[in-house]
């Protein structure tokens, strides 16, 4: 009886809070109204196509459709695991994402700290849009530039011979350059615009920190050492983890436009092997199963690497 009444005035409480809750969205419902086609969209593209995965398991057939496949249960992944290519194409996403990584994920955070330290907002100015402007070039016409870039007669190739004596042939036809051309267009393309998040995170920083930094004596360089990366390294945290979750999922687009049968060893990985069994080859349930490995594998690290960093640094996506 005591539990009754005691739990009474929290449901009471609790209907109260939900009326007040439903009232506040009706009273702004043209504003939630404007939610709509974002989650028409996320239903209608990312949760009702979830129910195909189911045909990983199958042996699909467009003519029977999903209910009238055979099930196979995990004989896709079996034969995806125990394939000829699997070796070579873990290895060379994990290389490819782990270069990018490395290389690719600093260049934004170093971007904003020095637009951060211009001085002329005018410059600055200048200096952001055309960083930003390569993030909007389309991905076809940025792979076709690169193919000039580095053709037997593009400008880059020959800086190359002219330099380091190289031979002048097609740098996309050899098999080391995959990796570096793939990362430094892949920084050029997206260092400005992942600049962004950053420089908002360091507009937040309160000033007076670097006042009592400059009383202690400390020059620019420990400002930025003491204050403006301890500042924003939650930011850098949440971007990191976020990053770690993709390792797994290098886009295929990039890699389809670039690559060719002379780089393929070294430049095929999961994602394209996907395009080509799917698309190309018809073989949905097996391109299926490849993918959702991949999804499985990114989502374990993406919570293995937030655990990690909420035990560390307190910072975490949850």
């Amino acid at each position: 009886m005591k539990k009754n009444k005691a739990s009474a005035p929290a449901k009471a409480l609790g209907k109260r809070t939900w009326a007040q809750t439903w009232k506040l969205i009706w009273k702004n419902k043209m504003v939630y109204l404007m939610l709509l086609p974002v989650l028409v969209y996320y239903i209608l593209f990312h949760y009702k196509p979830m129910y195909g995965i189911i045909i990983a398991f199958m042996d699909y057939s467009p003519r029977k459709g999903i209910l009238g496949s055979e099930w196979v249960g995990f004989e896709h992944f079996a034969n995806f695991f125990g394939g000829y290519y699997f070796g070579r194409l873990l290895g060379n996403t994990l290389k490819l994402s782990f270069a990018t990584l490395i290389f690719g994920f600093p260049v934004p955070i170093l971007l904003a700290l020095l637009i951060n330290e211009l001085t002329s907002k005018k410059f600055s100015k200048i200096v952001q849009t055309i960083t930003y402007m390569p993030h909007f070039v389309s991905m076809v016409v940025l792979c076709a530039m690169i193919r000039q870039f580095v053709a037997s007669n593009g400008f880059i190739t020959q800086f190359m011979v002219q330099f380091f004596g190289y031979d002048g042939k097609n740098l996309l036809a050899v098999g080391r350059f995959w990796i570096p051309i793939y990362v430094i267009s892949n920084i050029w393309q997206g260092a400005g615009w992942g600049s962004i998040v950053y420089l908002a995170a360091l507009t937040g920083i309160d000033s007076q920190l670097y006042d009592a930094a400059k009383v202690d004596g400390a020059n620019k360089w420990n400002q930025v050492i003491h204050v403006t990366i301890p500042s924003i390294l939650p930011t850098i945290i949440i971007m990191l983890i976020m990053r770690i979750g993709q390792i797994m999922g290098v886009g295929y687009e990039k890699t389809i436009l670039l690559y060719n049968d002379g780089i393929l060893e070294v430049a095929d990985i999961i994602s394209t092997y996907v395009y080509r069994m799917g698309l190309l080859q018809r073989q949905f349930s097996f391109s299926t199963a490849v993918g959702l490995f991949n999804s499985v594998v990114n989502f374990i690290l993406v919570v293995i690497a937030n655990k990690i960093s909420k035990k560390t640094t307190e910072t975490s996506l949850w």
